[in-house]
């Protein structure tokens, strides 16, 4: 049976802006590789009659309903309550689930209000989702041909309860297995990847394609349902074959999570140590390679060389370099990665420079002008950029950091990135 599923987040926080509905992205995320397809995405207001309005108009269109937040302990906190009405159900104290509560407050340390307790007031039937990650407790329950799963909403508690509570529950409504296996690309468009898969993908029903757009990078996710998993695999491996042959070195791996993983597992594989001197980039590549757990084996460190004078110092870029080309050019980008390679010892540098503006030009340079080098045993390579067609700052920064990891996978596969 195909489902269709309604995110219902309850916050007037969300409305207002002062927090961003990451909730619904990371559920949406989530969703899609289950199988299970995602109609609308509602937000609604801590206010009882339009909460009212929104679940009835979910309860219409939707045989599945995940609501974010509106399960804590204060008098604005209606979800339980609008969604138990909804469907006829009382709400009755739980008792483990009070339990649960207090013991979180004595294990934190902290006092614990009268009020924490309205959290243990379930929907009477439901199976109970335990919140090892806070105080509220989910739930999820069946009525009227809906499935109703409630989560909370700070995501340090939503992301684990749909992982390890609600994603084994939706699990269970399905027929068989879901499995996929998500592709993912660098140096091409979207448009330009769908182009070539439109027929293709148009025509498929098991297993489908599904392309996404990254910043600055594309993914493509085949998804398969089969009786079992060996079977669902069965059905993925030509397709993930055949799309990974047609595209090349465009793509950069298979269920891996990024560019800087494959970097830094690529250095590791070859017991080979990597640093960088950052520019326009002010530390965005060092940050990104940082974050993969184990960089310390490969990454030996970064220099944020945002003025010339750090540059001159610490980098050894020549003055009269500076004077004749200026910071932004292939030049000094070639200057600070072999710079970077002899001050961290390390065997690739990369490097960045640029315009990131948004509000003037460098020289002759435009807004979205970057340049990346990599500097190997081998010798320097430089790669000039032109981002200029969506000059928006933080774009060109994580735009340029994915340039100069991508000439670094390059490398490190064998692959052509001198052009």
């Amino acid at each position: 049976m195909s489902h269709t599923v309604e995110i219902l987040s309850v916050g007037t926080e969300l409305l207002l802006g002062n927090i961003a509905n990451t909730d619904a992205q990371m559920l949406s995320q989530g969703l899609s590789e289950l199988g299970l397809n995602v109609f609308w995405h509602t937000v609604v207001g801590d206010n009882l009659q339009r909460a009212k309005e929104a679940v009835a108009l979910a309860k219409k269109r939707a045989d599945i309903i995940i609501t974010t937040g509106g399960l804590g302990p204060t008098c604005d906190d209606l979800t339980k309550n609008v969604l138990a009405e909804a469907f006829g159900k009382k709400l009755v104290f739980d008792e483990p689930s009070a339990q649960r509560i207090c013991a979180y407050f004595q294990r934190t340390g902290r006092v614990m209000t009268d009020n924490n307790l309205q959290q243990a007031l379930l929907p009477e039937g439901c199976t109970i989702l335990e919140n090892d990650w806070g105080t509220a407790p989910g739930c999820a329950f069946q009525a009227e041909g809906v499935h109703v799963i409630m989560l909370p909403g700070p995501p340090s508690e939503c992301r684990p309860m749909f992982l390890y509570r609600a994603r084994p529950y939706l699990m269970s409504l399905s027929e068989g297995v879901i499995a996929s296996h998500t592709i993912k690309l660098f140096g091409i468009g979207e448009s330009t990847m769908e182009a070539q898969l439109r027929n293709q993908m148009n025509a498929m029903s098991n297993p489908t394609l599904a392309p996404y757009a990254k910043e600055g990078e594309c993914e493509l996710r085949v998804t398969a349902k089969a009786a079992t998993d060996a079977e669902a695999q069965a059905l993925l491996r030509p397709t993930v074959q055949q799309v990974t042959e047609l595209f090349g070195d465009k793509v950069y791996g298979v269920d891996v999570p990024s560019l800087e993983h494959v970097v830094i597992h690529g250095c590791k594989e070859k017991g080979l140590t990597l640093g960088c001197a950052e520019s326009c980039t002010g530390g965005l590549i060092a940050k990104r390679l940082t974050d993969v757990p184990g960089a310390s084996s490969a990454f030996r460190g970064g220099i944020v060389s945002y003025t010339n004078e750090i540059k001159k110092q610490v980098l050894g870029v020549p003055d009269e370099l500076l004077v004749q080309f200026g910071a932004v050019s292939s030049e000094t980008a070639k200057a600070m990665a072999e710079g970077a390679r002899k001050v961290l010892g390390c065997d690739i540098a990369l490097s960045s420079t640029g315009v990131a503006g948004p509000s003037r030009d460098d020289r002759n340079n435009e807004v979205g002008t970057m340049f990346v080098a990599i500097a190997t045993p081998e010798g320097t390579c430089v790669h000039a950029l032109h981002l200029g067609a969506r000059p928006m700052r933080e774009r060109l920064r994580t735009q340029t950091a994915s340039h100069a990891f991508d000439l670094a996978r390059r490398y490190l596969s064998g692959l052509d990135y001198e052009n």
